[in-house]
């Protein structure tokens, strides 16, 4: 109705104003018909501008743009965590006499196990609490889990139903450009959140195989304790960990899932739009995935399948009789070091950080703190091992074959 009161008074005034309105162009004409269907293709254009997750190819975000204060926050706090939680343990590490003391508090720290002292029994917990760790990251990593991969197949459905139906209502070279590019940012987008989706489903592996491993493989003596401060350090791994791996999504994927829950229970199941659940829908996004994803799941149930087999060796050797005696451990990676079970574990994060895509700086920082956590924690080992046992092999290192 306004566009055709504009073109009825604009077809009753002088030739100058029209002129003036058509931008003074020679050979330009106004026509009612022209006007309204420049201001639809402005209106398809206005539609189809890249969506806010697209941004993060130009270096922001996809929830930054929606919430940028929290974005900035999440990822900013989370790679400080993790460099302040490194930084100490490579100084430790450095080979410096006036670093000793300080060395000796963190291994104290640190001590868990056989490597623990009774000096500090005061300050330590059961080594039993390891459950706790698996049980926090079982929940949070399913949760995180679940309302990304609802958030990226919702929205990037909605995202191709979207594009299909403008590009039928396209005229026009320009505005098919405009499309293509828009519908690249797209692509972009898509594939990084099915990518964050890929590597929570091996954290997730990873969680429930720590967890059933506590239950089922290990029999923790009475005598094993950790630190207190070992202990908050896993609450906080298992915590931050599962985040760091979609922190560039969770401020998003939080609101959307916070939207749907509310909208459910104002309107309850009746007034809910009615879905169909297609399993193969949810997973066929994920068989489209690139090489680094499937390299990064190769190498990542490469160190699985080996943490899994160390760690049955060690249950073997608690369930010895002995209450407070320990045993040299052999077999699979036991060959050829100390700590084989640690370095399964940083095979499997080498694994998640390659299926990442490896540009995540947040990601990054996770694997290197998991990196120097467990060879500082292998290093005492390998030292108490060598200690305790007269004919411990000499050929074994602590946990990088051939090199440490």
């Amino acid at each position: 109705a306004n566009a055709s009161t504009l073109a009825e008074s604009l077809l009753s005034s002088p030739p100058k104003l029209r002129h003036h309105v058509n931008g003074g162009g020679q050979g330009d004409r106004f026509t009612p018909t022209s006007h309204l269907a420049r201001k639809k293709q402005s209106a398809t254009a206005a539609a189809i501008r890249p969506p806010r997750e697209g941004a993060r190819s130009s270096g922001a975000s996809p929830a930054s743009l929606a919430h940028p204060e929290m974005d900035l926050r999440l990822e900013d706090l989370l790679r400080l965590a993790w460099a302040a939680a490194t930084l100490p343990i490579v100084v430790a590490s450095l080979p410096i006499a006036r670093l000793r003391r300080f060395h000796g508090l963190l291994s104290t720290l640190a001590n868990r196990g056989k490597t623990s002292f009774s000096s500090s029994r005061s300050f330590t917990v059961p080594h039993s609490y390891f459950l706790h760790f698996y049980i926090v990251a079982v929940l949070w990593t399913t949760c995180l889990l679940v309302s990304t991969w609802f958030y990226a197949y919702r929205k990037t459905a909605s995202d191709s139903l979207h594009y299909s139906t403008i590009a039928s209502h396209l005229m026009g070279g320009s505005h098919i450009f405009s499309m293509h590019k828009n519908r690249q940012t797209s692509i972009v987008f898509a594939r990084r959140i099915w990518r964050t989706v890929f590597v929570l489903i091996l954290m997730e592996a990873q969680a429930l195989r720590r967890l059933y491993e506590t239950l089922n493989v290990f029999k923790y003596k009475p005598s094993a304790r950790m630190h207190i401060f070992g202990y908050l350090t896993g609450l906080f791994f298992y915590t931050a960990a599962p985040v760091s791996l979609c922190s560039s999504f969770v401020p998003e994927v939080l609101s959307y899932t916070s939207s749907q829950i509310n909208e459910f229970v104002v309107k309850g199941r009746a007034g809910m739009p009615a879905t169909e659940f297609n399993f193969w829908e949810y997973v066929k996004p994920l068989m489209k995935l690139g090489w680094r994803q499937w390299s990064g799941a190769a190498i990542f149930f490469w160190g699985w399948i080996h943490q899994y087999r160390c760690h049955a060796i060690l249950g073997l050797l608690r369930n010895k009789t002995g209450v407070d005696e320990y045993f040299v451990p052999s077999g699979d990676w036991f060959e050829i070091v100390s700590c084989a079970h640690y370095l399964a574990e940083i095979v499997v994060y080498a694994g998640i950080l390659l299926a990442s895509g490896g540009l995540d700086a947040t990601v990054w920082l996770l694997f290197v703190f998991v990196v120097t956590n467990l060879v500082f924690a292998a290093a005492e080992t390998h030292r108490w091992y060598c200690q305790k046992f007269d004919s411990y092999p000499p050929s074994r290192n602590a946990i990088i074959p051939l090199i440490y």
